[in-house]
């Protein structure tokens, strides 16, 4: 059922695509994101994203982490590990967002 969802969940971003300006993500978007980093990055990370079945991904820990990196592995994954690549799903501009928003701490 959990799976059930959050394939419906994704399709549904998909669906209704980005918005951008000027390279930025819309207030919108950034709501669908930040439900998205809660539900499914928290099911593998923990639902505080303290680390799970993937590693902690508080803002303390990730600190000295530039955000184009961990932007990188959101969208490329890492091989042989559980770690998705979100590429067909998220843009450059929402992987970094995601990034941003991890490392700000707001997950918190």
């Amino acid at each position: 059922m959990l799976v059930r969802a959050a394939i419906i969940f994704l399709v549904a971003l998909v669906a209704n695509g980005p918005t951008f300006a000027d390279n930025k993500v819309s207030p919108e978007r950034a709501i669908e994101l930040e439900r998205l980093v809660r539900h499914d990055c928290g099911s593998c990370h923990g639902i505080t994203l303290n680390g799970g079945l993937g590693p902690n991904l508080r803002a303390e820990r990730l600190s000295s982490v530039p955000a184009e990196d961990i932007a990188s592995i959101i969208l490329d994954g890492v091989p042989n590990t559980a770690m998705p690549a979100w590429a067909s799903l998220l843009s450059k501009a929402e992987a970094k967002w995601i990034a941003e928003y991890i490392l700000r701490g707001e997950t918190q």
